[in-house]
């Protein structure tokens, strides 16, 4: 076995280039054939993970460079998946810190850098894209180097190495204006920054479980460093909780390492490598999994709680089980429970009956991943509007969560996005010139206000404007917020809508349906400008008459229907509103669809 081995994370802002940088390494260390055809963003092997250009799940590779073998664990950009970066940290001896060379630092950035200085980590500052023409790594250096010190970095931390790269066009260097010819400057730095972590391999065999895998031919697949000892294949193991109870208990059948992106079985796995074991079937992520002798777990750090959840329940509506496999309260109950076991940043709770199951987690991105990947595999379901959840302070004083708000956009719209912030409780922060009639505005703004923004934002900088958020705190209570001033238009009875009602009625506002498009009664069709719901009928066809003359015959020329996304969907509904999604649609409806029992309970709540 190789006797040196380095643990690596490559942490970043979304859309830094972690991956990008990932497939290049490769590609040049020799991990692959020379005739081998090789993938695009290769770590990126989810359906979703392709389509969105996004990382969702955390990921290991491996690469052997002269004569050690580093393990690099890919990680997330996005703020809603932080909880794949918190827990993979605990593998990583070292960090490459990627930057962006004309973005420079950015909230992710700020958050993934404090969890690894406080795993006592010394990263690697890696300042990428600078084939940009709008580089500015000098000035991205310095912002770096700012933000080390308001994170309390030690002396050690401080003293960071910084290479200069473009992972696109795979070259690095020690200087920005030095040789631009491959990636060696790199992998020499990690060997001689990264030390390799010091493991007794003497004591028992102990690893602590990070990530889950379902493999459909080895069964539950966990993804660990070798904390001590080594692990050979067919011993005795068993899993325990951070508790120290035993949790589980069988035989390892099989141990993988990682060569290039593929799992190789190997017979015998050394402490410090990162590791894929199968054998025991309800181990969990966070718990150890040892030999039979250890009783003393490795301690886990504690995830970030999560701060917005939405209620699932079954289809209720007229139209349920015409498109999805998936339709009862049980097999949803199994899919959300095996998705809050593999995924640590999501907790799942049910009521008493178990027919409706309450998932919560850090963001709409997420919550929406989830829906998306459920209704992809025939899932049909209905979902409540996202509500965020408070916390009390030792006075009792109600507490939300308040995000970070970094926005670049053209100093025109400035006054327009500012005005929209203050609608929604945001604080102005900090505003800087970055040049070029470019702005960056950063806000301090409740979670409830933030719901379905983007698309928002988009609009008022016309699809120019750069927005991220992340978490920032929990603050105090802003108090009421304004909803949703659009009232709904419903659909009066159940059929297939017609062009020429829809034609008629599109004066009264946005419609969501088109011509032939199934509706039923309590099913919203389309928002009014005015507040108030209002029954419309979309399947009142024309009058038939005997008439042929110029002019009574107008062509029907409906409003395309604008494309939404599930987290835009859900952030439109009111309280008293729900969206159902089936695998081929996602349609808005009231919760209760007999408008006169809708009635009934808006004069009980006025009573009460």
């Amino acid at each position: 076995m190789t006797t040196s081995i380095r643990n690596i994370t490559i942490i970043a802002h979304v859309d830094h280039g972690k991956t990008t940088l990932i497939d290049n390494l490769m590609k040049q260390s020799g991990s692959f054939r020379e005739n081998e055809v090789v993938d695009e963003r290769l770590m990126d092997s989810g359906e979703l993970e392709k389509e969105r250009g996004i990382t969702i799940l955390a990921k290991p590779a491996s690469i052997n460079w002269k004569d050690s073998r580093i393990n690099i664990i890919d990680t997330p950009g996005h703020r809603d998946f932080a909880a794949e970066v918190e827990r993979v940290l605990s593998m990583a001896d070292g960090a490459l810190l990627l930057i962006d060379s004309a973005e420079g630092v950015m909230p992710q950035t700020k958050f993934v850098l404090a969890k690894a200085l406080k795993q006592g980590l010394k990263p690697i500052v890696v300042i990428n894209k600078l084939d940009k023409a709008d580089q500015r790594a000098d000035e991205v250096l310095n912002e770096t180097f700012d933000l080390f010190i308001n994170l309390d970095a030690n002396e050690e931390q401080l003293d960071f190495p910084v290479i200069y790269a473009s992972g696109r066009s795979g070259w690095a260097s020690n200087e920005i204006n030095g040789p631009r010819e491959n990636l060696n400057p790199l992998l020499d730095l990690v060997i001689e920054h990264v030390k390799p972590a010091e493991f007794d391999k003497s004591k028992p065999f102990a690893m602590l479980s990070t990530l889950l895998y379902a493999d459909s031919f080895l069964g539950r697949s966990l993804v660990g460093r070798i904390s001590q000892g080594t692990a050979k294949a067919n011993q005795q193991i068993k899993a325990i909780n951070l508790d120290g109870k035993k949790v589980d208990e069988g035989r390892l059948t099989k141990i993988f390492r990682y060569e290039g992106t593929k799992k190789v079985p190997i017979e015998i796995g050394e402490a410090g490598d990162i590791v894929v074991i199968a054998g025991l079937e309800k181990a969990n992520v966070a718990d150890t999994i040892c030999d039979t002798e250890v009783d003393i777990p490795i301690q886990a750090t504690p995830i970030d709680p999560p701060t917005m959840s939405i209620k699932i329940t079954v289809n209720s509506s007229p139209l349920a089980g015409t498109e999805g496999k998936k339709l009862t309260s049980t097999q949803i109950r199994e899919r959300l429970v095996q998705e809050a076991q593999n995924n640590v940043g999501i907790s799942f709770s049910e009521n008493e009956n178990k027919d409706s199951f309450e998932i919560s987690g850090r963001g709409e991105l997420m919550l929406e991943i989830l829906l998306t990947q459920m209704r992809r595999e025939g899932f049909e379901m209905t979902v409540s509007p996202p509500r965020v959840l408070f916390q009390k302070n030792e006075n009792g004083e109600k507490l939300e969560p308040i995000e970070e708000i970094t926005m670049d956009l053209d100093e025109e719209f400035s006054s327009k996005v500012i005005d929209s912030m203050n609608k929604r409780k945001g604080k102005l922060i900090d505003l800087k010139d970055t040049g070029k009639n470019k702005k960056r505005l950063i806000f301090h703004a409740p979670t409830r206000g933030l719901m379905g923004y983007t698309s928002r934002f988009l609009t008022l900088t016309k699809g120019t404007g750069v927005i991220n958020r992340i978490f920032h705190s929990y603050g105090k209570f802003e108090g009421d917020m304004e909803g949703r001033r659009n009232g709904a238009l419903i659909s009066m009875e159940q059929g297939k809508a017609v062009a020429f009602a829809i034609y008629n009625l599109q004066a009264r506002g946005e419609m969501f349906v088109t011509h032939n498009d199934p509706v039923y009664s309590g099913m919203i069709v389309g928002l009014s400008p005015k507040p108030g719901d209002m029954i419309i009928n979309v399947m009142k066809g024309k009058k038939l008459t005997n008439m042929r003359t110029q002019g009574t015959d107008e062509n029907v020329i409906l409003t395309p229907v604008r494309k939404m996304s599930i987290a835009e969907q859900l952030s439109m509904l009111n309280s008293d509103e729900a969206l159902e999604i089936t695998p081929n649609s996602c349609r808005l409806r009231k919760a209760v669809l007999d408008p006169h029992e809708r009635k009934r309970l808006s004069k009980l709540s006025e009573a009460s």
